[in-house]
């Protein structure tokens, strides 16, 4: 039988072909005037991506250099910060803060729940520097609700910086950047922006630099002062992942093309589109007898699923790859063994999610052993796509 690969995993996620064709012809030198063109294009389309009237810088690295970067050049040793953290990346930025000299506040939440607000307003102090966070945590596909923790900084410790990895968020979430209040918010190219892995971006306010003007901690590449400078020439400051920025834009305006060249109603269609397909999946892979790892706060970048006790996710994620050539992805850490999770961000659509849900049909009966009727999980998400149309 004939297999096609097809990949659902959080990233890297399935590649846009019109982003490939532009890579694959990207054989321009950065420092010219077609490059700059390009640049300056790719970064005033990132804006409007993000949302946001700050600056959009773009760097040639993993989300992580974002990260760093985001506490290299807001912070000073001994700094206090305040990190919120529910899984493998939010004890990423721990470590991060940790690295840089940070005393680090942490407020907790379980592996696949969201934050007690009670708690984030009690451990908010004035003295915190900034406040780190995602608004996606990947690795248990929980949302945390940045609205409400941007209000609470404004009202408790409005000097406090609010710093968000919406390295998944993006694309997937509905963010109100400028309104809300927050100062860096960071996204990543094998994401909900179908390029591959190798370039991070990230809006800077205002308030974030101002904080740089006394921050000491050493910085050289990852140097947003001496970014922002090049940008305005339509540059990187060191030699950017060129093929990737074209690919990128290829990506932007494909998302543009989808609401009839309006790039900002682009985005807001690309979210939609995610957040249906999260709410079909869920609905299929429930009717199914599975049992979601994030309920009580899903969100849209992948849904993460806990197997019968007993069983080991990754027999669903080796299956899977192994007879229908479907690739998901396993727990992290601790959750390694206890969840799989199914993506739905960037180049994916309402059929992928059935093809999914028919192949979860063959797995769940034939390797689970659970109670299936064929089609009944197809069936969930096609109401619910159905119910979707009318709206």
């Amino acid at each position: 039988m004939f297999r096609k690969t097809r990949l659902y995993t959080p990233g890297p996620t399935p590649l846009l072909p019109a982003a490939q064709f532009a890579m694959a012809a990207a054989d321009m030198h950065h420092r010219t005037p077609e490059f700059r063109a390009l640049y300056s294009k790719v970064l005033a389309q990132l804006k409007v991506f993000v949302g946001t009237q700050n600056d959009v810088l773009l760097f040639s690295s993993s989300g992580t250099g974002a990260m760093e970067a985001s506490v290299s050049n807001l912070t000073s040793p001994g700094d206090k910060v305040l990190v919120l953290t529910a899984g493998k990346f939010g004890e990423r930025w721990v470590a991060l803060a940790k690295a840089f000299g940070c005393e680090v506040d942490v407020v907790t939440a379980p592996y696949g729940e969201t934050f007690d607000l009670a708690q984030v307003r009690a451990a908010l102090k004035p003295e915190h520097k900034a406040l780190f966070v995602q608004a996606t945590e990947t690795s248990t596909t929980v949302r945390h609700d940045i609205k409400a923790i941007a209000e609470l900084i404004y009202e408790v410790s409005p000097k406090t910086l609010l710093v968000v990895d919406g390295i998944t968020g993006l694309g997937t979430t509905h963010f109100d950047v400028d309104a809300w209040g927050i100062d860096i918010l960071i996204g990543g190219s094998q994401k909900a922006v179908m390029i591959p892995p190798g370039l991070a971006y990230l809006s800077v306010s205002d308030k974030a630099w101002a904080a740089m003007e006394t921050s000491k901690n050493p910085r050289y590449y990852f140097d947003l002062r001496k970014e922002r400078k090049n940008a305005v020439k339509g540059e990187s400051a060191y030699t950017p992942a060129v093929a990737l920025v074209a690919g990128l834009g290829a990506a932007l305006d494909y998302i543009a093309g989808q609401a009839g060249g309006d790039l900002e109603k682009g985005r807001i269609a690309l979210i939609d589109n995610a957040q249906l397909n999260a709410a079909a999946t869920r609905a299929g892979l429930t009717t199914l007898g599975f049992k979601l790892f994030a309920p009580t706060a899903p969100g849209a970048a992948a849904t993460a699923v806990a197997v019968p006790e007993g069983m080991d996710s990754g027999t669903v994620v080796k299956t899977l790859k192994s007879k229908f050539a479907l690739v998901t992805a396993n727990g992290q850490g601790e959750m390694q063994g206890k969840i799989f999770r199914v993506a739905h961000l960037g180049f994916f659509d309402y059929l992928d999610t059935v093809a999914l849900l028919g192949a979860m049909e063959h797995i769940a009966k034939d390797t689970l052993g659970l109670p299936v009727v064929f089609g009944s999980a197809v069936a969930a998400a096609q109401k619910v796509y159905a119910e979707a149309a009318v709206k």
